[in-house]
């Protein structure tokens, strides 16, 4: 069975390796809507795959270091597309909760990354 949560964060960025007068050049921000989806056995006697509040004790630490941030200014962050982004959380995230089987981040209401860990940027 997939379990999910969902998380909201606001962060500002730019895009330092688009080509000049890329309107992503420019710092601006996001409304990011982040997914997190875990992949497990449905627990007979509790009657779920975990519990959300272990969830949100995990990822909301790491959102909270996102949210109202420059994330150019974050390690690892330097280039922060939409898909670069949702592989530093699935770096963070997947260690503590190893049943982590996707994220789902939307920069905008129409787009978006979806990563299921099979990719590393180079």
């Amino acid at each position: 069975m997939e379990i999910f949560k969902q998380f909201t964060f606001d962060s500002a960025h730019f895009l330092p390796n688009v080509p000049d007068g890329h309107k992503c050049k420019n710092i601006h921000g996001h409304t990011y809507h982040l997914k997190v989806v875990f992949d497990g056995p449905l627990d007979a006697h509790l009657g779920w795959v975990m519990d959300f509040a272990e969830i949100k004790k995990v990822v909301k630490p790491i959102v909270d270091a996102l949210d109202h941030k420059l994330m150019n200014e974050i390690e690892g962050l330097e280039n922060p597309t939409c898909e670069h982004i949702a592989v530093w959380l699935w770096d963070r995230i997947k260690p503590e909760i190893p049943m982590l089987c996707r994220i789902e981040l939307n920069e905008t209401p129409t787009s978006g990354a979806v990563y299921r860990g099979e990719h590393s940027p180079k």
